[in-house]
């Protein structure tokens, strides 16, 4: 017998008693004066009756219920318009919220329908004990599941669900009673009455991306929901600004949602449909736009199952991620598959990580910059109540048994999704927890760090909450924050003169062993490069670019050093035969060929690449507008041009590599015709003639 024809079953043997006389039946004797409301109400519970039961069987196996849920809620909501007073209805109602991203929306529904009529249908007891454990009475939620006990066949396979909702229970008051140190924050400035899910960090914490099913451009479906987008957010001095769609080609009509960054930015991990089953894509970052994203190969995007919520690993060999294991109804499990070459992505076999998984599904997943711990959501293990965040540990070689990580960062309502800043000071999570702006929302967990000796009647504000700054007279139990052991090395890559982009490659060697760790390019776009150099090692690093003088950096980082952040500015010289750059913070007097203070920085800086580049010969050359006559024009610019060489020459340049040469207006590159175009016209330039 199938399991919901034994949900059925018991509905009908176990509660077949006269109803409560609170509880208005569908009855046409009850509503007799509305004929023809009646008839529209019970044919919509009749249509949404058979959304209920897919929805239920779903959840029996552990699987989404996809919009089973939702198309039920739709019909039961025109029948709830009708007779608010009917506890079998009220109890569906609350079952199709309980299962939505706004669970909270079930609790007042599922009171309703046990005080209505408890015996309305089997698992009222178990839904309305859920409902308690959601508002956090515990009480009356172990009451509740201790009756569904009673009277439920615990031979249909139901009861580990019962023995889990026991144990969140009293994993719950034992973690609500003992928080961890951290603050809990919506980011109120990234959220909508939607669903914001999957953030995803840069390992900075400069920019984030998480996707969202806000209104777009595409269609909404059947039941008025449209599909997930990715967006993107910069933060600018400690404030997220203006969420955009994600620049690029990587949005569909379908859900597109975003899984993971790599540490350096540059690549990331996402998921979406592939003719009816979830798959793993990559998209590559080119410039400022996001490529078209490329599925994972079969390994990892294997055929016949549903695979998501991919993570890099630190090194980059190793793609761990969540698959579907339909066949034997146990839900997600987490899963790697590893390579032996980055150049031909060979990856191997998936392999699942059995110490990590349970009976129920396990996934999303973060692997940590460190290489050493691992962030992953499961409704299994010891949790607070729906999903969780737990973290596991990489020792000797295994992984240990996940951990949760405790009140306030879970709750009773799902916690999903993990993405920490490399010094592990700050998370991002997404939590449909009530409270927010509505379905799931991205949080900002601040953990504390170790406890400080209390000192009697002062307030702590070495860190302050979005919300408000708190006194801490005791000491709380304390979260394990990882103390990480690395420095990230940020920057740009731009023309020493002009200050534009430029797009360089980078080699990472370890100068111990003189093996090429790494290899990157900068981006095209903005010349941003981000990268993390492991404790232990001394790091040469070479930055090249075509027409450029070479530049290198060096970095000791001895084993054990605390987490370093260095932003550095990388000002590569050109050096290329015919390069002409205007140097446009060269300023004059009007009228005349005397340089002003001002222009010191800029021909600063062109006297560094003269000394950097013995060999470099220069044109300086002078420009004006039209205004004026011809032969003053010449005039004045052979001056200013003259002008420059003599700084030049006073900050020990050979005279022999410098040439001054006045073009007056001959050479305009833009319109005379207007003040700007003017404006533009009148320049300093220099060009490299020899090398």
């Amino acid at each position: 017998m199938k399991i919901l024809d034994k949900y059925i079953l018991v509905a009908a043997l176990l509660f077949s008693g006269i109803a409560s006389a609170q509880n208005v039946e569908f009855k046409r004797s009850n509503f007799k004066d509305d004929v023809d409301g009646y008839k529209a109400a019970t044919d919509a519970i009749s249509k949404g009756t058979p959304f209920f039961e897919e929805g239920t069987l779903a959840v029996f196996e552990v699987r989404d219920p996809g919009l089973a849920f939702k198309k039920a809620l739709i019909e039961f909501e025109k029948a709830q318009a009708f007779n608010p007073n009917n506890a079998l209805n009220n109890y569906r109602i609350g079952v199709a919220y309980i299962h939505s991203t706004s669970p909270y929306k079930a609790i007042p529904f599922l009171k309703k329908a046990h005080e209505l009529d408890p015996s309305c249908d089997p698992f009222l007891y178990y839904y309305h004990g859920n409902a308690m454990q959601l508002e956090g009475d515990f009480q009356a939620a172990k009451a509740s599941y201790k009756a569904f006990e009673a009277n439920y066949r615990k031979s249909d396979n139901f009861s580990k669900f019962v023995s889990m909702r026991n144990r969140e229970i009293a994993f719950a008051e034992k973690s609500i009673a003992n928080p961890v140190r951290c603050w809990v924050d919506n980011m109120e400035s990234l959220n909508t009455e939607f669903d914001e899910i999957a953030p995803a960090i840069t390992t900075d914490g400069s920019e984030i991306i998480f996707s969202s099913n806000r209104p777009n451009g595409n269609k909404p479906n059947e039941v008025g929901d449209y599909d997930h987008d990715i967006y993107i957010s910069y933060n600018d001095e400690g404030t997220w600004q203006k969420v955009k769609p994600i620049p690029g080609s990587v949005n569909t009509s379908l859900d597109d949602i975003v899984n993971n960054l790599s540490y350096d930015g540059t690549k990331m991990l996402l998921h979406k449909d592939n003719g009816g089953q979830t798959d793993i894509y990559e998209s590559v970052l080119n410039g400022a736009n996001w490529g078209t994203p490329v599925i994972m190969p079969h390994q990892i995007s294997a055929s016949r199952t549903n695979d998501m919520y991919a993570s890099y690993s630190h090194d980059g060999y190793n793609i761990t991620f969540a698959r579907g294991n339909e066949n034997n109804n146990r839900g997600t499990n987490i899963m790697f598959s590893g390579m032996q070459s980055k150049m031909k992505k060979n990856y191997g076999t998936a392999s699942a990580i059995g110490a990590v998984n349970s009976a129920f599904n396990d996934g999303p997943v973060y692997m940590h910059i460190d290489g050493r711990t691992m962030y992953i959501a499961s409704q299994g293990h010891e949790s607070v109540g729906g999903y969780d965040i737990f973290v596991s540990h990489r020792v000797q070689g295994n992984w240990s048994k996940p951990v949760n990580m405790g009140y306030p960062i879970n709750t009773p309502y799902d916690d999903f999704f993990f993405a920490a800043t490399a010094n592990g000071k700050f998370a991002y999570i997404s939590s449909n927890r009530p409270g927010g702006a509505g379905g799931f929302d991205i949080y900002k967990v601040t953990f504390w760090g170790e406890p400080k000796n209390p000192i009697v009647d002062v307030e702590d504000y070495l860190l302050a909450s979005i919300v408000k700054p708190i006194k801490d007279p005791q000491i709380e139990d304390v979260v394990s924050v990882n103390k990480v052991s690395l420095t990230v090395f940020k920057g740009k890559t731009i023309d020493a003169i002009t200050s534009k982009a430029v797009e360089a490659s980078i080699e990472i060697t370890d100068n111990k062993t003189g093996q090429v760790i790494e290899r990157f390019t900068t981006n095209s776009a903005t010349g941003k490069f981000l990268l993390s150099l492991t404790a232990g090692k001394n790091y040469g690093i070479a930055v090249k670019a075509e027409g450029y003088l070479f530049h290198s950096e060096n970095f000791d980082i001895p084993d054990g050093s605390e987490y370093n952040l260095i932003n550095k500015t990388i000002e590569l010289k050109n050096i290329a035969v015919g390069s002409k750059i205007a140097l446009r913070n060269i300023f004059f007097d009007v009228g005349k060929a005397t340089l002003r203070s001002e222009s010191n920085a800029e021909l600063d800086r062109l006297v560094s690449l003269l000394k950097d580049v013995p060999s470099l010969k220069v044109e300086i050359s002078g420009h004006t507008d039209n205004t004026g006559s011809a032969s003053t024009n010449n005039v004045l610019s052979q001056e200013r041009a003259d002008a420059v060489v003599v700084y030049l020459k006073s900050k020990g340049i050979s005279a022999g590599r410098l040439t001054a040469k006045g073009y007056g207006s001959s050479q305009p590159i833009a319109t005379n015709n207007s003040a700007q175009g003017r404006q533009e016209n009148r320049r300093t330039e220099f060009e490299i003639i020899a090398n």
